[in-house]
């Protein structure tokens, strides 16, 4: 019941709808003084005097306080790389949706048109949904929180009814499992270790990084747990 919980929520977001590289080209004149001067770079005209960079972050080694820990961080780990995909196809689906019901003005089309999606996504990926595992599942959850600003259940509260999103809600619940969940890395350790996670697999490339629409910065999460003594991260 729990795993067609789940695909029941996913398939509902999912049918809501369907560093680049410069080469520098050359540096400019000096303005006023020496340290002043302009860039240009090759196919562009415009004469830049700074240059806006991506966020780099050095990361430090991770310290275990013994097997255990770090046999439940190489847990998370895996499972967190797994439903990553899923949670960043879902946060996708919805700026679709929301681009998408611009140009259908009629309800009748709009059912229709989310009822051919969500045939398409439950035989392309429901497969796949089903074989999630509990902690799997919860994980997912809450990237989907992290992604989108919402809980599954608000998610599904808007696209159905209240009472679908209650009785997902209670399904899950009987296996532990809360779509009310968010995505909470200031409190929670374990969200802080699943953000610590997705950053070193972004910065490796391993996952196509979505930034998170929630409102948290991860150098000072960093900081802050590290300062913590081990027993306060739960």
């Amino acid at each position: 019941m729990f795993r067609s919980a789940i695909l029941g929520v996913f398939l509902m977001i999912w049918s809501l709808g369907f560093s680049q590289e410069t080469e520098r080209d050359s540096i400019l004149f000096p303005k006023d003084t020496a340290e002043d001067y302009y860039v240009r770079f090759e196919g562009d005209s415009i004469l830049l005097s700074s240059i806006e960079l991506d966020e780099v972050y050095i990361f430090g080694k991770l310290e275990f306080a013994d097997k255990n820990e770090r046999l439940r961080y190489l847990i998370l780990r895996r499972k967190t790389l797994k439903v990553y995909p899923y949670a960043k196809m879902a946060a996708e689906r919805l700026v679709e949706l929301n681009d998408s019901l611009q140009h259908i003005t009629k309800k009748r089309h709009q059912k229709k048109y989310t009822k051919k999606v969500q045939k398409y996504i439950e035989e392309e990926f429901s497969g796949e949904l089903k074989k999630l595992t509990r902690t799997e599942g919860q994980i997912l959850v809450k990237l989907i929180h992290r992604q989108t600003g919402e809980t599954a259940f608000d998610l599904v509260k808007e696209l159905r009814s209240g009472w679908r999103a209650f009785w997902y809600n209670t399904t899950a619940s009987m296996f532990k499992i809360s779509l009310k969940e968010e995505f909470r890395p200031e409190q929670v350790h374990e969200d802080y270790l699943i953000e610590d996670i997705l950053q070193r697999a972004f910065s490796a490339n391993q996952l196509v990084r979505q930034k998170s629409v929630l409102d948290y910065d991860y150098a000072q999460l960093t900081n802050k747990w590290k300062s913590k003594p081990t027993a306060s991260k739960n």
